[in-house]
């Protein structure tokens, strides 16, 4: 497979994502609930349907898992995920933290990202053992070597009120250690802020394969240690990530280790 090519109609598909973003931000006329907190616009559903129509034009025989329609079945060797629009509450608050996620996988081995803020233009991708880019240009993780002086970036689950005290207990135990935490609302920026050393670590439990599966290789690909909260080596289905410097992950994993009675 050309991942090169891959590259090009994932950020081709990105833009035009971002374009049908742009037209609904500060212009959305309802907003539907999945769930108690969990948001749906017609711009995640429009811009879902650009970025699908876009690659499925390339990639016609490719399934493709996406947040709002689901799982169109195709050639199971080849996969993308996208997330049209991560960051739901942010864009319907009108608070301009929000991205387009689009990954492709081969033989379930995510392979390519792309992660695209709509309002600023930052491009952020990566391609397995090529690195990752910012707007074309090299970026890598920091070089903070304790929690104390690190910045953290976190997020709550939708389901925050049926785990809320594990939830709690993990935020309390890094915002006491770290010199700040932040809570942006899009994992996928997050992840790709700890890949370019705006943060030095980014934990959240309870995400989507679409929430994380760009974000987490351009973080490797950036030099991140990424792993669940008990240093096992990351996957898109797993439940947890933790993503650092490489510098202050055993901390963090020690942070973010609960007692059976936690």
């Amino acid at each position: 497979m050309d991942l090169e090519r891959i590259n090009q109609v994932a950020t081709k598909a990105a833009y035009h994502g971002a374009e049908i973003l742009r037209s609904y931000f500060g212009n959305i006329s309802h907003v539907n609930k999945k769930g108690a907190i969990d948001l749906v616009t017609e711009a995640d559903i429009g811009s879902e349907k650009k970025i699908v129509g876009t690659i499925q034009a390339a990639f016609p025989d490719h399934t493709i898992l996406a947040e709002e329609s689901g799982l169109s079945q195709g050639d199971n060797e080849y996969k993308w995920l996208i997330d049209p629009l991560d960051g739901t509450t942010n864009f319907a608050h009108q608070v301009p933290i929000f991205s387009i996620s689009i990954a492709f996988a081969i033989a379930d081995e995510i392979c390519t990202g792309i992660v695209l803020n709509p309002i600023n233009g930052e491009l952020f991708s990566a391609t397995r053992k090529k690195g990752a880019l910012r707007n074309g240009k090299p970026i890598a993780v920091s070089s903070t070597s304790i929690v104390s002086e690190s910045l953290l970036v976190t997020g709550f689950p939708y389901n925050l009120h049926e785990i809320f005290d594990p939830i709690m207990t993990r935020y309390a135990r890094c915002l006491r250690a770290a010199q700040g935490v932040r809570r942006l609302g899009s994992a996928a920026l997050d992840l790709c802020y700890a890949a370019c050393g705006r943060f030095d670590g980014f934990w959240e439990q309870c995400l989507k394969p679409w929430d994380t599966a760009a974000g987490s290789i351009i973080a490797a690909e950036a030099g991140a240690q990424v792993t669940d909260f008990s240093n096992r080596p990351f996957s898109v289905d797993a439940k947890e990530i933790l993503a650092t410097n490489g510098c202050i992950h055993e901390e963090m994993l020690s942070l973010l280790r609960l007692k059976e009675n936690e």
